[in-house]
């Protein structure tokens, strides 16, 4: 009997341990195909995102590729004084090709060469150059239509624009590269104030 038994037992441990290799592989088998799964759905993520058309819907124009480039700029809004806050999520990532993140409001992150300016204030929904006032056209930094607000220069206000201490007349067509600051400023500033605020965008960190 004893004999027996023994057998019996080992019989039942050889058994058991055949059933768990079994197991064992049989999971290992499923884990592997679930990750190669996901291994081909983030190549094939990466690589739209990398290999998307130039000249899709959506597309900025006169764009690169997507990823081509990855530049960055820092910008400074003060109107009447008062700075504009591009860090809430209402103005952060509305595209792929130019936006602030990390609810940071002061770095433009540039992915693609040739965007411009433009596109990124378009995807913002806002205005930031020439706007008809009656007819007229006139620098304006304008909200949406249904906020209504309009920030253009007349007898006593002005809007003016600034590329690395430069004054320029316009930035919409204007291309980052890598380390630009940029002023934008509306109000009846004196040359003193127009040089604080331009400390102030100097002083601004440019996160990657």
């Amino acid at each position: 009997m004893g004999k027996k038994t023994r057998e019996h037992r080992r019989e039942k441990r050889e058994d058991f341990v055949s059933k768990r290799t079994h197991q064992k592989r049989k999971s290992n088998l499923l884990a592997s195909g679930i990750l190669g799964i996901i291994v081909v759905i983030v190549g094939f993520s990466i690589y739209t995102f990398i290999d998307m058309d130039t000249s899709g819907p959506g597309v900025p124009e006169g764009a690169g590729k997507l990823g081509d480039e990855h530049e960055h700029a820092s910008l400074l809004v003060r109107i009447f004084g008062d700075q504009f806050d591009f860090s809430t999520s209402t103005y952060q990532i509305k595209n792929s090709w130019i936006h602030f993140e990390e609810s940071d409001g002061t770095t433009i992150h540039r992915h693609s060469s040739g965007v411009t300016l433009e596109y990124l204030f378009d995807s913002l929904s806002l205005t930031v150059g020439k706007v008809s006032i009656d007819g007229i056209l006139k620098d304006c930094f304008a909200f949406p239509e249904s906020d209504g607000r309009k920030f253009c220069t007349n007898e006593d206000y002005s809007l003016k624009f600034y590329i690395n201490h430069q004054a320029v007349s316009e930035i919409k067509d204007y291309v980052i590269e890598d380390g630009d600051r940029i002023l934008i400023s509306y109000g009846n500033e004196v040359e003193e104030q127009i040089n604080e605020q331009l400390m102030e965008l100097d002083a601004q960190t440019i996160n990657d």
